[in-house]
């Protein structure tokens, strides 16, 4: 999973490099209500708990840094 600028979505699946891509700057809850739609009824992956995405294997989806990092600096402040 990375981060990119100028998708057409928020979030797109792209099969050729078997990878999610993530707009940079997408605000971090629609990105996760996104990215478990597409895994689960785009991909076929199990519902899980809601804690963590899980991959259509069944392991649990790490988001990118990057997609992180602007939350964590808005909570130091």
């Amino acid at each position: 999973m990375d981060v990119a600028d100028d998708l057409p979505d928020m979030v797109v699946w792209v099969p050729d490099e078997v990878t999610v891509l993530i707009s940079r700057g997408a605000p971090l809850p629609e990105v996760i209500k996104e990215l478990h739609a597409l895994l689960t009824i785009d991909l076929g992956a199990p519902g899980g708990t809601g804690a963590a995405p899980l991959c259509f294997c069944g392991t649990v989806v790490r988001l990118p840094v990057d997609l992180l990092t602007p939350v964590v600096e808005a909570m130091a402040c």
